[in-house]
């Protein structure tokens, strides 16, 4: 275990600098688990803990990582020897971290994707049993080795197995970082090796201030929409999703108009309408909404239409990454949106009485 420092230099996410601190403090363990909701930099944090393990900056300086030493700019540049980072081959080019990044000992699991195969979404047993063999040699600098593996979930039954024995035993000064967020998906005997540290939603006013950074106009609305979690809210408007178009998307949806919608991809339309359907509930029973503010979805539209909306977005949920008929089935989500958000006549008759 290394000498845990009393300060970190700036971390990449303004809300990580504490947790980070205290994961250097208080780590007990050779494997930390870091996990929380999805969106709030479970990928950062566990690059900026690897990243300070290997710092090389003197046993004077209190700050760790440097960020200036020879080893962090190795780690920045994805190419440290002594640092192997696992990530699905679908999520590598969206973290930066693609199979150009490093060579073979260095920071990221190789593996080719041939052209005629849809690149994985899991780690595969095969990229977990490459840390046997980087296990076993030696440390090119001289602060150990690090392993990372992102998201952690994504390892099937087989390819944990394969990682427990020298996650349990693991040889020379070789630690790891395990990062996710669902960790309740692991096995038992991998969270059991682990230390555990949570990451929380951060302050939405810190979030927003960071987004605001970014170049999210209103960044306050996309928080909200994405959940409090600002990766994914950055994700959103960088697909095109602007505070403007979610602020509208009730009204639009209750009218029955998809435009816009079909160029989505089916599961984020899907988390879209998922969000519509769930404050319109909240609004019909009285409570406050959580993805849209207070009074833009009409709150008496019927439950019942709208428990029968819900169900069927969760159907088609449960199919989303089929790729046949996406449009047509957008569209009829979107026509039974509009009966499911429309005041009944009998209630709106009701109210004009009064």
């Amino acid at each position: 275990m290394i000498d845990a420092p009393q300060t970190t230099a700036p971390v990449p996410l303004p809300w990580l600098a504490d947790p980070l601190r205290a994961a250097l403090e208080t780590q007990r363990a050779h494997a930390l688990l870091i996990h929380g909701p999805q969106g709030v930099g479970q990928f950062e944090m566990a690059l900026t803990l690897a990243q300070a393990w290997l710092c090389e900056s003197p046993p004077s300086q209190s700050t760790r990582p440097c960020g200036h030493c020879a080893s962090c700019r190795l780690v920045q540049a994805r190419s440290h020897p002594d640092l192997m980072v696992l990530v699905p081959e679908a999520l590598r080019e969206a973290l930066g971290w693609s199979t150009d990044d490093a060579g073979e000992e260095g920071g990221s699991s190789k593996g080719e994707t041939s052209g005629k195969r849809k690149p994985s979404k899991d780690i595969r047993v095969d990229e977990v049993r490459r840390i046997v063999s980087f296990a076993q040699t030696t440390a090119a600098r001289a602060h150990g080795k690090v392993v990372v593996v992102f998201p952690a979930e994504r390892m099937n039954g087989i390819s944990a197995n394969a990682l427990l024995k020298t996650l349990e035993e693991p040889p020379g000064n070789l630690r790891f970082v395990l990062a996710g967020a669902s960790a309740d998906a692991l096995l038992p005997t991998i969270r059991s090796r682990c230390q555990a540290v949570r990451l929380d939603l951060p302050e939405p006013t810190v979030a927003a201030a960071w987004l605001q950074a970014q170049g999210v106009m209103q960044p306050e609305v996309l928080l909200a929409a994405a959940g409090g979690q600002p990766e994914e809210a950055l994700s959103w408007f960088r697909e095109g999703l602007d505070a403007r178009a979610w602020l509208a998307l009730p009204e639009q949806l209750a009218r029955g108009d998809a435009a816009g919608l079909t160029a989505w991809p089916l599961s984020r339309v899907i988390d879209m309408l998922f969000k519509v359907c769930h404050d319109a509930m909240r609004a019909a029973v009285g409570a406050a909404p959580r993805y849209f503010p207070f009074g833009l979805i009409n709150g008496r539209a019927s439950i019942e239409e709208l428990t029968r909306w819900y169900r069927e977005i969760g159907r088609v949920a449960r199919h989303a990454e089929h790729p046949w008929q996406a449009a047509l089935t957008i569209e009829l989500l979107v026509t039974q949106a509009h009966t499911a958000l429309t005041v009944p006549k009998s209630t709106t008759a009701v109210l004009r009485v009064r």
